[in-house]
């Protein structure tokens, strides 16, 4: 018998048996709520008595009210990670085999979480599995100020020291923000600092006062590294941009936003395109962003970029991280992009912080990347209220796989040059750059 077909009819005998189970867990709730009559007092010679027997059972029935509540928050729970985990498995076996080794990512589950995970990781674990916080500077800056606030809930214990021992606590933390999403090359980076800081505080200094030093070491790092780092980004990109540009850039990136709405307020007369791509349609913010502050805009979807480049001047585009062999890492269809403009002969400008930077080398965009969900890509639809497309039965499609990539690889010949807070380089500059300044 042929195993996948198997698998699935497992998966479907399990379904079942969950309907079952919930069915018989409604009728037994049903049949607990009849079982407990409801009385009024009645008027007349036995008022007295009647009251007392309503009282007394009114003492007996609220203790059996909070179990039953608590019962049933219970088993909604384990219905929800039981239906989770079936779909789960389900869709890890129509993963496409190509791709097989990269892991869906399942989410965050909060409800079987350790113990000593801190409320703020679960909060943040949450909103990354459920792309809430997208981009790699508001995830960097988000885990770190999550992280602030398990040091500052931090109690070192006995017959040790804060520097060994706080390390060990911020282990399960962050494994627990990885296994709700892949954590990206920034947030790494700003980890080992964190890890590296922590290393370096004196023995002998108090748990508040160590505290406090890694609280405002936390709060440099995101000032230099990301905040003031962006705004010598965006001086030197206002050196690229002149009267009359049409600049087209992919998707969104904060520090691509940040550079043309300074432009725009330093009185540069340009036109902008943005390209934009299904499931996340990131270009929809940043569209909303430049036009409410009245730059002339043009949005398309990525099968339209060909048409889209034959007024553009430059494409700025932002960056996941930077590989040591010059080449780019950054949301799915960038390399398309970045390609389309180099077979135009138009210069293609990566906005880019050195935290970024990392010293791995990849050559393409199969042997590591992220893998989403790809039920986000099943509705195709396109009216406020959508109805189930052509897609919505495909698990159960034994020929039909869906794929969902989340990132991929562009070459360093499609790229003219990377913006730095340390100033305009080529990419191939980049293991200089890791090497001089880590």
């Amino acid at each position: 018998m042929d195993p996948v077909k198997k698998t699935a009819k497992e998966l479907k005998a399990e379904r079942r048996a969950l309907q079952e189970r919930q069915r018989a867990e409604k009728a037994a709730r049903a049949a607990g709520n009849a079982a407990v009559p409801s009385k009024k007092p009645a008027s007349g010679s036995g008022a007295s008595s009647t009251v007392g027997s309503t009282t007394a059972t009114s003492t007996t029935a609220t203790p059996l009210s909070e179990t039953s509540g608590s019962t049933k928050t219970t088993d909604s729970k384990q219905r929800h990670s039981l239906t989770k985990e079936i779909n789960n498995k389900e869709i890890n076996n129509k993963q496409v085999d190509m791709f097989s080794h990269l892991e869906i990512t399942k989410g965050a589950n909060t409800g079987l979480a350790p113990k000593e995970i801190h409320p703020a990781i679960l909060v943040l674990g949450l909103q990354f599995s459920e792309f809430k916080i997208c981009g790699a500077n508001a995830r960097c800056i988000a885990a770190l100020t999550a992280f602030q606030k398990v040091i500052q809930d931090y109690k070192t214990p006995e017959g040790t020291t804060l520097s060994r021992h706080l390390p060990t606590h911020l282990s399960p933390q962050i494994t627990y923000l990885v296994n709700a999403r892949p954590m990206s090359v920034g947030m790494g980076n700003a980890i080992r600092h964190l890890k590296w800081e922590i290393s370096t505080i004196d023995i002998e200094m108090s748990d508040d006062e160590a505290k406090k030093l890694l609280c405002e070491k936390i709060d440099n790092f995101i000032r230099d590294s990301i905040t003031v780092a962006d705004r010598v980004i965006v001086e030197y990109g206002l050196q690229k941009i002149q009267d009359g540009d049409v600049i087209l850039t992919y998707a969104r990136s904060s520090v691509v936003q940040q550079l043309l709405l300074e432009a725009h307020t330093k009185g540069i007369k340009f036109k902008v395109i943005i390209i934009d791509s299904r499931p996340r349609l990131e270009g929809k913010k940043l569209l909303n962003c430049l036009v409410n502050a009245g730059i002339n805009c043009t949005y398309a979807f990525l099968h339209a970029v060909g048409f889209a480049m034959r007024d553009v001047s430059k494409v700025f585009l932002g960056a996941h991280a930077f590989m040591s062999n010059g080449a780019l890492y950054s949301r799915v269809g960038t390399a398309m992009v970045a390609m389309m403009a180099k077979e135009k002969n138009i210069p293609v400008i990566i906005c880019c912080e050195t935290y970024k930077f990392t010293d791995k080398v990849q050559l393409d965009s199969f042997v590591m990347n992220e893998q989403g969900n790809p039920n986000d890509i099943v509705n195709i639809s396109t009216t406020l209220t959508p109805k189930p497309g052509l897609l919505s039965e495909w698990l159960n499609k034994p020929d039909l796989k869906l794929l969902n990539l989340l990132y991929d690889l562009t070459p360093s010949k499609y790229i003219t040059t990377v913006i730095t807070e340390v100033g305009m380089i080529p990419c191939t500059s980049v293991p200089v750059i890791l090497r001089e300044y880590k």
